[in-house]
C-alpha cells in the first residue's frame, strides 16, 4: 500500500468535485458512476456516458504512460471471491439507490437527506468491516 500523500488526496478530491460540478452545470446530470454505467448499457443517452466511463479508465493509463508510477491493486487469489464481491457491490448499489460517488459527492453537496443517510451507512459499514477484518478473523 502506498503511503498517504495529503497533496495527492487534496488534488484528487478537488478534481472529483470539479468534474461533478461541471457535469451538473454543463449537462444537468449527477455524477453517480452506477447510474452512468447502468444507463450507458441500457439507455438512449449513451455518448457522454461512454466518454465519462472511458475517461475513468483512460486517465490512470495515460498517467502511467507518462512515467508516473501506479500502485498495483491487491486482488484476492480467488476469482469466486472477486465475483461475489462484485455482485454484493451491485446489489448494495441497487438497494441504496445509488453508489458512493453519487450519494457521497453529489448527494451531500445537494444536501439530500437520503444521500447523507446513505453515506453515513456506507461509512459506518466500512468501519465495522475494517475492524472485523483487521482485528477479528481477517488477521
Amino acid at each position: 500500500m502506498a503511503p498517504f500523500d495529503p497533496i495527492s488526496a487534496l488534488v484528487g478530491g478537488a478534481l472529483i468535485g470539479l468534474a461533478a460540478v461541471l457535469l451538473m452545470l454543463l449537462n444537468g446530470r449527477i455524477a453517480g458512476v452506477s447510474g452512468i454505467l447502468g444507463e450507458a448499457l441500457t439507455g438512449d443517452d449513451r455518448g457522454w456516458r461512454m466518454a465519462f466511463l472511458i475517461g475513468l479508465v483512460a486517465a490512470p493509463l495515460l498517467l502511467g504512460a507518462t512515467g508516473h508510477p501506479l500502485p498495483t491493486p491487491w486482488m484476492p487469489s480467488s476469482f469466486a471471491m472477486v465475483v461475489a464481491a462484485g455482485l454484493l457491490v451491485g446489489f448494495g448499489t441497487r438497494l441504496g439507490g445509488g453508489c458512493t460517488s453519487g450519494h457521497g459527492v453529489c448527494g451531500i453537496a445537494r444536501v439530500s437527506p437520503r444521500s447523507i443517510t446513505a453515506t453515513l451507512v456506507f461509512m459506518a459499514t466500512a468501519m465495522v468491516v475494517v475492524a472485523i477484518m483487521r482485528h477479528g478473523f481477517g488477521g
